[in-house]
């Protein structure tokens, strides 16, 4: 055992080392139904029964804890089964208590829920539970890493590393935290090393299993020895089933589990304990058996056990939450009854199918030891001192039924009769000085607002006002509000000054006034790069487009009327036009001519070269007569080539690629130039679809042949392709089907042919109308925001368009488009686009085109003094909206959408619901209307009266629609198709997956095919191969066979459209034989669609550059390759390098070294010889002969250059790169920018072999890199992340998912594919999975978008920021408007007027909170710390604890310098300030059981110290202020509740309301607490708790009544210690104040187990923040010497220093 037990340790300590590199995550990301996960039974049981509210043996409690968090799993789309295996019952064997209601629970779950619970697995090690694995793949289990006890630990480690050994990841369940939309949890992905692991060691892992399982069965027996002697487990089981048998005799009607429980667990454990008493007199001496309590006194518990039963089954819930609680224990001497009455309990439910017509609706609720306490203190006090209390006759009865029962089922003895319940005088509980808990001796705050009364208040919650309780102006809290002005005097700040904000601490990328020759050298080269980074982003080079500005004419929006006269200028414009198209056509002709020639000969000698050239000729020509001439010589040449291939080698087998180029020409000038075709091409046309055996479709064309021309039989057959035509196009020929476009050229676009869908974009924008534009990835929706950008700067030299990115790296990209695109001459000091991000900022306010993040964009709309200038925005483009839903950031989009007064254009690809999102918006603009007429109104009456007040022209007055209309488009122009990766023969293969293959029969039932489930042509017509496989006798075969479909009928030129009508066709086809009961054959479609079972190499790892390699081999590159882990993109995309590095190793000779290193030095030599003749020609004047000594030289010198550069060069099949693709200085211009970054020799290395990386942790520049040479063709292999799925302009040929990961989910899916197949190079797209299992790659294509729904809009320093806004706007009336629309539009509550109520009573609450922290007056004024509170929005509610320790003058404590009047600080005060900010802005927690590893840790201290002592009493104060405000403000919420769901549970929904007890004395006494319960769950209250418990630090989540909406996270606290939800205390990383010490990143990544990029960022982020203080601190403080300003100015200094260092 011994060797077993050392390796259990080494399992631990595997699994604990694994812990802090969990990636802190939320679970769902998005998925409309998450990824199918488990919960593993008995880690949920443990992480319920850890929560503080719960008292042990209250089981309704338990189960409305179970419930609500599997509801809250439910409601946020998840999709899980619950695993209990059998071995884990053995972890109880310690704890009796916990067996039956583990039983209970699993029955519960099973016979009350609709959850899928796992019951039949005997462990996790069985062959049957592997098996369940590999068929269901779940993504994730939820387990814990800590058990009750060690046996439990273990054999959740077990489950921990056998999950891991089958590519199932692992989350923690502790430290999980949800919020509305989200669950976030610690995911311990499954890796390869721990897989590895778990192979090599398999024989040790099933063996010390083994041996856990023999000795926990020997522990059973020992444990039930002492209680049951000599009755075995067998015989205990077979006792339950008697004794269930018996009472099924005298219930034969059924009866309730409650009841039924009651009366066997008494009858069984009293039967037991008389067996054991008698025992006990045989072997008087066993000490086990000392002073346990006599046969009466055990009766009278189960006669109070009846009693508490009969409760349960008559009392409401609204009731039996009112109970008293006792805190006494009991006596110790009662325990051995008590543990055999449970084990007893376990039994019984063991066995409960044995009793028929049983009614399991209340499994939840079959004991409730506080209720049997309550009874056992009345009995053994209150009635023996004379307190005599009747019963109500229902319990009284209930009561005397139960016992009878009893009492009719036991032989061999008497139990007494149902009265008198106590017949015994021993006392069950422990004396105890205070048994009874009185919650009310803590004093709960006052209930009420503080009076705040301003115009905004009254606006927007006037209604509720007259409802709400307010505090008198006498009261304690109003009299004693903060007044700021003690700490001013005291420290000579002016906390009220106004701070500059984010945009003045944004770091200026030039100084745009200045005339410094180098600044405008700078800017002339940025704006150069600009415009090259820009020309490389657009597909075909755009022309730039140079705007002046125009007069407006009047009613621009409306029909321009036409005019019946053409002017003399319009007729001689016409003719030109007419007279140069003509010249253009006769220049055609005659290249054409020129060229005719060779494109005819290379034809001849090589058709496929030789149509390349056609094409690449009739891209560029213009005249239609032309292109008609060249598609006839291709089509001659097409029949000659198929002719001459059928005569030879195609006598074997045939290359149809001949014949589908021959079709390629057929439809082109069938489509294209019909009005062109003679009699004589029509007959050549139909004499070429006779060659391919198309009769019926030649004699449609030209029904009269020519009988010399006519082929016969046999040469028919030679030449036939042998399958119909329109099988022929659609599954040869499917991604050439010509798209149905429009041929009619739109006046307001010159570049190309816009759609319909398109055109009414941009008749959107002429109107000045709003849209939510839905449409496919690459399909052109980004045009309108162009051409809405070129109307805004035609209109004039002032109006601005907005254009709002989500990222960094979109925002650069779509500013170099814009300068390349546009040109204008505007006024000295205007620019025509600007930038603004977190970083960085140019021309931001001085610009007509801002390209900006939401963040950013946000801190402009609510600066005050910002108005003037954003009331000149005449539009606003929201790129990739649907990060409306996102995780992060997702509440600013929302409030800039309800902000903005101008039209706004909504772009994005993925939403599911846009119809709801197009409604909300709808009511955001009415809103606007109405309030631009009451603003228009007001205004109109000033001037009237002759007041001069400052109304600006905005953007309301230009014509404004407030129309939002809807514009969706789902087609792509390419087609995708799907390939799974595997690996045969160390060789990696490509299986088509046809998208049905992800579907299943119940899932078409119930939703039908998903909406974006395309097919291409030729996965059409598999399907329908298939579906004639699975039916034979398939009625419509006939008509559904693509020749005899109605729509191909006849056609020679089968369109896309028409493919379309056939899958939706066929597509409803097999829908209908689901619902008409051939659901059998439909099921046989699906399986035989599904690709076999895929092979996978142990280790992916190592084939990831032999499938790059394959995808080179297959002409799919250029390729980007998805994975979602920083560390893994950098690492696939170096062993893809690496790779190439030895491929060219091998290749070389192999004295290729030694040449290179002789031509190294004899290049040396020359050089030298080359630098001495120079000095010797120097001084003898340049004579002849010494010249051609120099040439010689000189000429030695190139050769031998040349001659290494061979030698060292990367051969072409080395190499990715496409060195054609960009000329050698464009090369050398993007590789001189990262010459100083962080990445760039790396990445320069990398690009050189065609390879690059993208993530978020890369600089702008080295992103650029990768970006401009993927996009020109030079690079064409990158892996990335997901930042590229967000908007990123990188169109490929191929994209890869190359790794699973809870990112990889519906949206990403979705965003990430749309990137494949380039538009305008590409008519295919193609998708593969590597290394992604079948069940996942199903729930992919399957899965919906997500739908948008509300986050919870506001925080206290968005309220603030908002009241500064209204406070001290330029214009109010504007200011309070754009603050009423964010109060009253949130999504969240649209349609939702409970929602509302709830946010209005937050905001209150929130006033309050500010009121009392002296940030606003009780007029609603800004005041003190206000702008620095909100100059710091990003860390609430860090800032606000920053700001009180500030006002509390901690940091003037803390700051001392090293000596009187000195100014600097020692690097112990530095540190102590880094802890302390460490604290407030570096929160990153590590999992509660890290701190049991036994790791040696080399450069950091990883765990966090706690604050110093002064700045922790502060901390506490704040926290205990604020939990006071908030607890107050629940229960005002608490009216908003939905009392009837209160009482039922959540998941089950069973319902615990009724009827209330009223004529029972008894019932009266015991539930007599009627106070402070009001803002509690009433399940919660069962354990004793109240309202005061809103008070206990992070309590407030589970304890809270779950209707309202609101959840702790909403509290302005901040604990200094976070405990998760099983109690543990999770530490914080110290990863701040490491860096600070150590200065190493790479320390970071090793001790505190921070992934670099990760690592990076955070530090970046700490940086950026210590800065922004520091600037702040600085404008606040009118003393230079302060030294809290100068130890944050020195601070900022020495932490950027060393980050830059990195």
């Amino acid at each position: 055992m011994e060797k077993y037990t050392k390796f259990l340790k080494k399992i631990s300590q595997l699994i604990l080392e694994e812990i802090p590199k969990a990636e802190y995550s939320s679970l769902f990301n998005d998925f409309v139904e998450s990824e199918f996960f488990l919960i593993d039974g008995d880690s949920l049981l443990i992480t319920c029964l850890r929560e503080k509210s719960l008292n042990w043996g209250q089981n309704l409690h338990f189960f409305y804890l179970v419930e609500r968090y599997l509801v809250d799993l439910k409601s946020k789309g998840g999709q899980f089964a619950i695993v209990f295996f059998k071995d884990a019952e053995y972890a109880y064997i310690s704890f009796p208590e916990l067996l039956p209601l583990r039983s209970a629970l699993i029955l519960h779950l099973q016979r009350n829920t609709t959850i899928d619970v796992q019951t039949e697995f005997s462990g996790c090690l069985s062959q049957e539970w592997k098996c369940f694995l590999e068929e269901r793949y779940p993504y994730f289990l939820i387990v814990s890493e800590e058990g009750l006890n060690d046996v439990q630990t273990h054999l959740f480690n077990f489950l921990i590393i056998q999950s891991w050994a089958m590519k199932v990841h692992v989350v923690l369940s502790s430290g999980q935290v949800s919020d509305i939309l989200r669950l976030y949890a610690y995911l311990m992905p499954s890796k390869y090393k721990n897989q590895t692991f778990f192979k090599k060691s398999e024989k040790m892992v099933e063996g010390a299993y083994k041996t856990l399982m023999e000795q926990l069965e020997d522990s059973r027996v020992l444990t039930l020895a002492p209680l049951f002697r000599d009755v075995t487990w067998t015989n205990m089981m077979e006792e339950a089933c008697k004794s269930l048998s018996l009472l099924k005799e005298l219930w034969p009607e059924g009866s309730d589990i409650r009841r039924v429980l009651c009366v066997t667990s008494c009858f069984l454990s009293l039967s037991m304990y008389h067996h054991f008493l008698l025992n006990r007199k045989e072997t008087a001496s066993d000490q086990v058996t000392n002073n346990c309590p006599a046969l009466q006194n055990v009766e009278d518990l189960c006669r109070m056990h009846c009693l508490s039963v009969a409760c349960l089954l008559h009392l409401p819930l609204s009731q039996r939450a009112r109970a008293r609680f006792i805190t006494s224990h009991w006596i110790k001497e009662v325990n051995s009854f008590f543990k055999m009455k449970k084990w007893c309990e376990h039994f019984i439910l063991n066995n409960i199918d044995i009793f028929e017509n049983l009614n399991l609706t209340h499994l939840s609720d079959l004991s409730d030891e506080p209720l049997l306490k309550n009874i056992a203190f009345y009995y053994e006090n209150e009635h023996v001192q004379g307190l005599h209390l009747n019963l109500e006759s229902a319990i009284a009865k209930e009561y005397e039924y139960l016992w009878n029962t009893v009492s009719n089922l036991v032989e061999g003895y008497e139990v007494g009769k149902p009265l008198p319940l106590r017949t015994t005088k021993l006392h069950f509980l422990k004396k105890n000085p205070s048994p009874i808990k009185e919650s009310f001796k803590v004093k709960m705050p006052n209930l009420g607002f503080i009076p705040v009364s301003c115009k905004l208040v009254d606006e927007f919650v006037g209604d509720i006002l007259k409802d709400l309780p307010f505090l008198k102006r006498d009261d304690p809290t109003v009299a004693s509000l903060v007044k700021q002005k003690e700490f001013d005097e005291l420290v000579h700040w002016h906390s009220h000054r106004p701070l500059s904000d984010e945009y003045d601490q944004a770091k200026c990328q030039f100084d745009e006034h200045s005339r410094d020759p180098r600044v405008l050298r700078s800017m002339q080269k940025f704006h150069v790069f600009q415009r090259f980074y820009g020309n490389s982003l657009e597909s075909v080079s755009s022309k730039v487009i140079v705007t002046q500005t125009l007069k407006l004419k009047k009613n621009f929006s409306g029909p321009q009327s036409k005019k019946t006269h053409e002017t003399k200028a319009e007729i001689i414009t016409r003719e030109n036009k007419k007279r140069l198209f003509a010249k253009e056509e006769q220049k055609e002709e005659q290249k054409w001519n020129s060229l005719s020639f060779s494109v005819e000969q290379e034809l001849k000698e090589n058709l496929n070269s030789g149509i390349k050239n056609l094409e690449d000729f009739l891209k560029s020509c213009k005249s239609n007569s032309v292109k008609f001439q060249v598609e006839m010589v291709g089509l001659t040449a097409c029949l000659k080539a198929w002719k001459e291939h059928c005569q030879g080698e195609g006598k074997s087998s045939k290359d149809l690629s001949i014949a589908v180029q021959m079709m390629k020409r057929i439809h082109s000038l069938m489509d294209k130039y019909p009005e062109l075709l003679q009699e004589a091409d029509h007959q050549f046309i139909a004499k070429c679809l006779k060659y391919l055996g198309f009769d019926e479709l030649a004699s449609s064309l030209h029904p009269t042949q020519v009988s010399g021309e006519e082929i016969k039989e046999k040469k028919k057959n030679k030449y036939s392709v042998d399958i119909g035509p329109i099988r022929f196009q659609l599954q040869f020929m499917g991604h050439y089907l010509i798209r149905d476009e429009r041929k009619d050229p739109d006046p307001r676009v010159l570049d190309f042919i816009p759609d319909t869908w398109q055109r009414e974009l941009l008749d959107v924008v002429d109107n000045n109308e709003s849209a939510v534009i839905v449409a496919p990835t690459s399909s052109g929706k980004t045009y309108a925001s162009y051409y809405c950008m070129e109307k805004v700067l035609k209109e004039s030299d002032d109006g601005v368009v907005v254009y709002v990115a989500p990222t960094k790296a979109l925002v650069n990209q779509v500013s170099a488009t814009v300068e390349n695109r546009f040109s204008k001459h505007l006024p000295s000091g205007e620019a025509l686009c600007g930038v603004f991000t977190r970083e960085y900022r140019h021309d931001a306010l001085n610009c007509q085109v801002l390209i900006t993040v939401p963040a950013c964009f946000e801190i402009l709309l609510l600066a005050p003094h910002r108005q003037k200038w954003v009331k000149k925005i005449r539009y606003v483009i929201f790129d990739e909206v649907h990060c409306l839903g996102g995780e992060i950031g997702a509440e600013v989009w929302e409030h800039l959408l309800v902000m903005i007064r101008c039209p706004f254009l909504a772009l994005s690809a993925t939403i599911s619901n846009p119809k709801h999102l197009t409604e909300w918006l709808q009511s955001v603009k009415r809103y606007w209307k109405q309030t631009d007429n009451t603003i228009g109104e007001n205004s109109a009456s000033k001037r009237k009266t002759g007041s001069h007040s400052n109304v600006h022209k905005d953007s309301s007055q230009m014509k404004q629609s407030y129309k939002v209309r809807l514009v969706l488009y789902e087609e792509r122009y390419n087609d995708l198709e799907k390939h799974v990766c595997s690996v045969k023969d160390d060789d990696v293969c490509f299986d088509h997956f046809h998208p049905c293959a992800a579907l299943t029969a119940d899932h078409i039932e119930k939703y039908g095919f998903p909406s974006d489930l395309s097919l291409s042509p030729r996965e059409s017509i598999q399907l329908y191969d298939t579906m004639v496989e699975a039916w034979k006798t398939w009625p419509r075969a006939q008509e559904l066979c693509p020749e005899e479909f109605i729509h191909f009928k006849n056609k020679i030129v089968i369109k896309k459209l028409d493919a379309r009508k056939y899958e939706e066709s066929l597509k409803a086809e097999l829908t209908n034989w689901i619902k008409n009961g051939q659901i059998e054959q439909a099921k046989m479609v699906l399986r035989k669609l599904r690709p076999d079972k895929i092979d996978n190499s142990e280790d992916m790892v190592q084939m990831f550059p032999l499938l790059v390699e394959k995808l080179r081999k297959l002409g799919k590159l250029p390729a980007l390759f998805f994975i979602f882990n920083l560390r893994v993109v950098e690492e696939r995309a170096l062993s893809v390098n690496a790779f190439l590095e030895d491929k060219q190793e091998t290749k070389r000779p192999p004295k290729a070294d030694k040449e290179a290193h002789d031509m190294a030095n004899k290049l040396r030599k020359v050089k030298k010889s080359m630098e001495k003749q120079r000095i010797v020609d120097e001084k003898s004047q340049k004579k002849p002969r010494k010249m051609d000594q120099s040439l010689i030289l000189e000429a030695e010198r190139n050769n031998l250059l040349k001659s290494l550069e061979k030698n060292l060069g990367i051969p072409q099949d080395c190499t990715y790169a496409d060195q054609k693709a960009i000329d050698i200085e464009s090369l050398q211009v993007v590789f001189d920018r990262v010459k100083f970054q962080r990445k760039g020799e790396e990445l320069k290395a990398l690009a050189k072999r065609g390879i690059g990386y993208h993530h978020s942790c890369m600089s702008a520049k080295e992103k650029q890199l990768v970006e401009i040479l993927f996009r020109k063709g030079f690079i064409r292999v990158v892996t990335a992340t997901g930042t590229l799925a967000l908007g990123i302009n990188m169109p490929c040929k191929s994209v890869v998912f190359a790794q699973n990961s809870v990112y990889l989910d519906a949206l990403n899916y979705r965003q990430m594919s749309g990137r494949a197949g380039r538009r305008g190079q590409d008519l295919l797209g193609d998708v593969y999975f590597f290394d992604i299992p079948l069940p996942k790659i199903e729930k992919l294509i399957k899965s919906n978008v997500p739908e948008l729904r509300g986050q919870f809009p506001v925080s206290i320093t968005l309220i603030l920021r908002l009241m500064l806004l209204a406070s001290k706007a330029d214009d109010p009336e504007d200011a309070q408007a754009k603050v009423l629309s964010v109060l009253k539009h949130s999504l969240l509550s649209f349609k939702q007027p409970r929602a509302m109520e709830m946010l209005k009573l937050y905001f209150m609450f929130s006033l309050q909170f500010l009121v009392k922290e002296g940030y606003l007056d009780q007029e609603g004024n800004p005041m003190g710390f206000a702008g620095l509170v909100s100059h710091l929005f990003y860390h609430e509610p860090s800032n606000l604890v920053f700001v009180s320790f500030l006002v509390r003058g901690l940091f003037h404590d803390l700051c001392q310098p090293t000596r009187e009047g000195s100014k600097h600080f020692s690097q112990d005060v530095m540190e102590k300030l880094v802890l302390v900010l460490a604290h407030l802005f570096g929160r990153k927690y590590i999992p509660a059981k890290f701190q049991d590893a036994a790791l040696t840790f080399h450069q950091s201290k990883v765990f966090l110290d706690d604050l110093p002592e002064d700045f922790n009493a502060a901390l506490h104060e704040h926290n205990m202020s604020a939990t006071k405000d908030f607890a107050s403000f629940l229960l005002i919420v608490s009216k908003l509740a939905d009392m009837k769901q209160e009482y039922q549970l959540p998941l089950s929904n069973i319902d615990f309301a009724g009827k209330e007890c009223e004529d029972s004395q008894l019932v009266a006494h015991l539930m007599n607490c009627k106070e402070g319960r009001k803002a509690i769950s009433p399940f919660v209250c069962l354990s004793g708790s109240t309202d005061v418990d809103l008070l206990q630090p992070q309590a407030i989540d589970n304890v809270v009544l779950r209707t309202i909406g609101i959840s702790g996270n909403q509290a302005p606290v901040l604990w200094p210690q976070q405990i998760d939800n099983k109690g543990g205390i999770m530490p914080l990383n110290a990863y701040a104040l490491d860096f600070y010490k150590h200065g190493s990143l790479k320390g970071l990544v090793q001790d505190n187990r921070i992934l670099e990029g990760e690592a990076y960022s955070l530090l970046k982020d700490f940086a950026l923040t210590i800065k922004s203080i520091s600037v702040s601190l600085r404008e606040l403080c009118e003393n230079e010497d302060d030294n809290v300003v100068l130890a944050f100015e020195q601070l900022s200094a020495d932490f950027f220093e060393k980050f830059n260092k990195i």
